[in-house]
């Protein structure tokens, strides 16, 4: 009787275990569609492209020792030791020189004196969905704005209603706060007149990275030297450089050539755009 127990038991076991593999099979399939189709559960995102450049170079020895005799031609009678610590110029202090980094250099003569200043920032984004050039872009149209120049919007929303009419107020008050505003000069209270020669004036320049700009300010107070500006801006990738050059006249009634300082400034700029792309 014991054999017979054994064999009608075998059939019962093995049923059970048909059903028991079906529903493993059965709840897996079920379950990873519930899993994939649950409102909330976790998507894949796709990180944005990092920046281009990942380290600067060290500010005060970008600038060629000829170009520095051209841009501070007072240095040129200093004594020799005053002469090189001019050429040498001074490190701006920055806190994170993979991140920032500039140097100034000056130099005084009989008729003007001369300043020079280079800022190069690396721009990191801290949001996987932005990428490094896209954050750099963002800083640097805000530069561009504070200098009065207009950036056009290139994340614009072209499915607007074609026929909707844009408010010129609300236009005006967007530029506001943007800090779309013309320049003031803290001496006269008035807008800074620049140049009027034609072609002199600030503007965009093409050929020079992704982006760039030329800013020139002359600043005047009564009697005091006149005093000419010119900023050179440019992006590539993600780095924002800036190049700063000033004359200073020693007279008041000698104005600062604003061609000069411009091709010099822009020459500098081009100069430092071409040791980014070695």
């Amino acid at each position: 009787m014991q054999p017979k127990a054994r064999h009608a038991y075998l059939p019962g076991l093995a049923a059970l275990l048909v059903v028991a593999v079906t529903g493993c099979s059965g709840g897996g399939q079920g379950g990873g569609s519930a899993s994939d189709s649950k409102p909330g559960g976790p998507t894949t995102v796709t990180a944005a492209q990092p920046g281009k450049y990942r380290t600067l170079r060290e500010a005060c020895g970008t600038v060629p020792r000829a170009t520095l005799k051209e841009l501070l031609p007072g240095a040129a009678s200093l004594p020799d030791t005053q002469q090189a610590k001019a050429y040498r110029g001074t490190p701006s202090l920055t806190y994170d020189t993979d991140r920032r980094v500039g140097c100034s250099w000056k130099a005084d003569s009989a008729d003007a004196s001369h300043q020079l200043a280079i800022d190069l920032e690396r721009v990191v984004s801290y949001d996987p969905t932005v990428s490094d050039a896209d954050r750099a872009r963002e800083v640097y149209e805000k530069q561009q704005l504070a200098a009065g120049l207009p950036v056009t919007d290139t994340s614009a929303d072209t499915s607007a209603d074609p026929d909707t009419v844009p408010d010129a107020d609300a236009d005006t008050d967007a530029s506001a706060k943007a800090g779309k505003t013309p320049q003031i000069d803290s001496a006269s209270g008035s807008p800074t007149a620049s140049t009027s020669a034609s072609g002199l004036e600030p503007r965009t320049l093409d050929s020079l990275g992704d982006a760039a700009f030329l800013n020139d300010v002359l600043a005047h107070s009564g009697s005091a030297a006149q005093r000419r500006t010119v900023s050179v801006v440019f992006r590539t990738s993600n780095v924002i450089v800036t190049v700063r050059y000033t004359e200073q006249s020693a007279r008041s009634t000698e104005i600062p050539d604003s061609a000069e300082l411009q091709d010099k400034a822009r020459s500098l700029a081009g100069k430092l755009r071409d040791q980014l792309n070695d």
